[in-house]
């Protein structure tokens, strides 16, 4: 009785995910094409943050599990995990229960940075996501079908939440967080 919505890209889910009302569960890929490093978890849960993300992944789940939940996913799950471990973990995901034991540290100084980034809105996150990819405001704005202003106003906003003063140490916060790691 489920209705599956796929999608190709990051900027697709990320399209579904605004356009779907119905939508209970996300389940997405790191390495989908459009994503770098955790930046797919990051915009897909400022689009929807009440919908559950349940991370599909080859990615190493010692260091995959507390990124990902840093950045609002409720879980990790490898894709070498067989049908009952999936079901299992689908079914704990759409109860709203974390997926797999919390392997993080203590809360620490990178959490919190992760929970600004998360706080960040889908646009906010996306103007971050084109300063991390070297683009200018102009190119920004015309990406994302806005004016120069707005993407000032939006990085204003970014700067702010993310405690730093210039679109260079934002981009190194993001760094440091994993957003623009491609591997």
């Amino acid at each position: 009785m489920a209705r599956i919505v796929e999608a190709g890209t990051l900027a697709r889910a990320a399209t579904l995910a605004a356009e779907t009302d119905d939508l209970l569960l996300m389940l997405l890929d790191l390495k989908m094409p459009g994503a770098t490093g955790y930046s797919g978890v990051a915009l897909l849960h400022a689009e929807r943050p009440a919908v559950p993300i349940l991370v599909v992944s080859s990615a190493d789940p010692a260091q995959a599990l507390p990124e990902v939940r840093r950045f609002g996913a409720v879980g990790f799950l490898g894709k070498d995990a067989d049908l009952v471990a999936i079901e299992r973990a689908v079914a704990a995901a759409l109860d709203g229960e974390a997926v797999a034991a919390d392997e993080g540290g203590p809360h620490d100084a990178i959490s919190d940075a992760a929970a600004r980034v998360a706080s960040l809105t889908p646009t906010q996150l996306k103007v971050l996501l084109g300063v991390l990819d070297g683009r200018y405001n102009k190119e920004i704005a015309h990406d994302l079908g806005i004016s120069e202003a707005t993407v000032r106003a939006h990085m204003t906003a970014v700067l702010r939440k993310l405690d730093v003063t210039n679109r260079t140490q934002a981009a190194l916060a993001a760094r440091a967080l994993g957003l623009g790691v491609t591997d």
